[in-house]
This record gives structure tokens, sequence and C-alpha cells, in this order.
């Protein structure tokens, strides 16, 4: 997993509307880069929706924000139109950026072991170097913890 004071990884994937984007056009601005499992899941959607409700304060700090998961282009843009989001999702359908980033691993829910999106947030500067990584998100408060 990436660590403060890193770099971004490279990736090449598609946003909600099939256009190319690249960790390069990301740098320059504050980037908010958060992974998440499932578009239309409840834990996805709380944190997404608590992403929208902030934006505003989120932007008025100088941030990007970029939510990423293994879900479809075509899926990404019915939960932007369902859910109002004004930020952009990516869709790394192979996991690469997922593994590049160390949001790809083993995870226990119920019980169960299995490998998947661990719900992980990066935050960069504007000279795309880590300055923190969120663990341990709240879906609900996950504005918060990072405005705060």
């Amino acid at each position: 997993m990436l660590k403060p004071g890193d770099r971004m990884p490279n990736f090449e994937v598609v946003d909600q509307d099939g256009n190319t984007v690249r960790s390069s056009d990301l740098i320059g601005r504050k980037t908010i880069v958060y992974f998440y499992p499932k578009d239309n899941t409840p834990g996805c959607t709380a944190e997404a929706c608590s992403l929208r409700d902030n934006y505003d304060a989120l932007t008025a700090a100088g941030y990007n924000v970029v939510g990423v998961s293994k879900d479809s282009a075509a899926s990404h843009r019915k939960f932007i139109e369902k859910n109002g989001l004004p930020f952009t999702l990516l869709s790394d359908t192979s996991t690469e950026m997922l593994q590049a980033f160390g949001a790809w691993g083993e995870k226990k829910m119920c019980g169960k072991t299995s490998v998947g999106t661990l719900r992980r947030t990066f935050i960069f500067s504007e000279d795309g170097i880590l300055e923190r990584v969120i663990e341990k998100v709240d879906t609900k408060g996950h504005a918060a913890q990072i405005l705060g």
C-alpha cells in the first residue's frame, strides 16, 4: 500500500463517460482518490453522498474528488445520475489501479474471507505526492474525516 510521501502511481482508466483518464491528469490540484467496492450498495452510496453533500466545502478547500471501483463506466453513469454526484468516477475493471494503490486485497465480511476492493481514501498534494491515507472510512461521515 502507498505511504505518505509516495508519488501517485501511473494509471490509465476510463471515467463514467468512457473518457480516458491518466494519473497525469490529476496533477496540479490537491486530489482525493477514494476507492469503494460497488455502485448502488448501502455503504458505498452513503460514502458517495457524504462527499456529494460536502462537495462545496471540499472544493473550497482546493480538492478534486475522484471515486474508483471496478464497476463499468455505464454503472458509474447510472450511480452518478441516481445520486446527483458532482464528481468523476473511474472504472478500473482490470483492478490494475486498485492494486497499484493498495486498495485491492483480502478482506473479511460476515466470517468469510474474499479478495476485492478495500475501502480506502488517498489524499494527494498538487504535485501528486501522497499526504494522507484513510484506511478506516466512516461511510456516513467521510467528508468530515477528510476535512477534519
